[in-house]
């Protein structure tokens, strides 16, 4: 069998001690293929986070293992580019520069790290804002730039936690179909973290889904949608289902975490 590209083997990660702490994360396996798109869901709560900054190598001190093409990874891995919900853009640079900052950091000569830069910047669509300042773009431009900021650094594996959390819903669904668009070109291995179920049925090859705390592989699903997901695909009844089955899934445990807070009020 071939080697995942990346393995989460059993981790289990418990904040506190063992008399006044909490399981975030318990015996929690999973993989995704090289060149696959997967997403983690669950209810608020559920240790999506926690598994993000585990994966991208921010948070130690957990059992099990995390591996990259079967090698054990004890910190942040070069391997891995890491996407994240809040503003990361570099105010004071424009988005070619801003791009082109972790080759910088590489020491790659400016010349091939601009031209590698603008490669990117043309693949995620922003190709004639070079010279623009992130406080001249759109919230969703702002995100696509630190998409191609991640990607120019070329990891193997692209790790996103709500990178589009912040953005309408329209901005959503067309940054969506540009992520979509990139990860099929450049047959990029993709693990995303979203609370949004459209958007983990559009984007994804398998949905893993999360119990309530201590989180838990509730089940995994395969979309077996064509791609590219076109429009009609996503008004499809086939996508509706999709989306049905997964909110009957978050229904039940999110209302096993109300249940557990009123408990708790008692």
């Amino acid at each position: 069998m071939a080697v995942a590209a990346l393995a989460v083997d059993h981790v289990t990660k418990r904040f506190g001690t063992e008399a006044a702490g909490v399981t975030a994360v318990e015996d929690f396996s999973f993989d995704v293929a090289e060149g696959e798109f997967v997403t983690l869901i669950g209810p608020s709560g559920c240790g999506k986070s926690t598994l993000f900054h585990i994966i991208g190598g921010l948070t130690g001190d957990y059992r099990g293992r995390v591996t990259v093409s079967g090698e054990t990874i004890t910190g942040p891995h070069p391997a891995i580019g890491m996407v994240f919900q809040e503003e990361s853009t570099f105010p004071w640079r424009n988005v070619i520069d801003n791009v082109a900052f972790p080759l910088e950091l590489r020491g790659m000569p400016r010349v091939e790290r601009l031209e590698r830069a603008r490669h990117y910047v043309g693949m995620v669509g922003l190709r004639g804002f070079e010279q623009r300042h992130p406080a001249e773009l759109s919230g969703g431009m702002r995100q696509r730039v630190s998409i191609a900021r991640t990607l120019a650094a070329q990891p193997k594996i692209l790790l996103m936690d709500e990178p589009f959390a912040s953005l309408d819903e329209q901005t959503r669904l067309l940054l969506g179909a540009k992520v979509t668009q990139i990860q099929q070109e450049l047959r990029q291995t993709t693990l995303l973290i979203t609370h949004s179920l459209t958007e983990a049925v559009q984007l994804s090859d398998r949905i893993v889904v999360m119990t309530f705390r201590p989180g838990r592989v509730r089940r995994i699903v395969d979309v077996r949608l064509p791609r590219p997901r076109s429009d009609a695909v996503l008004t499809s009844p086939e996508f509706g289902a999709y989306v049905a089955e997964l909110w009957a899934d978050l229904r039940e445990e999110a209302n096993r975490g109300l249940e557990a807070a009123d408990y708790a009020a008692q």
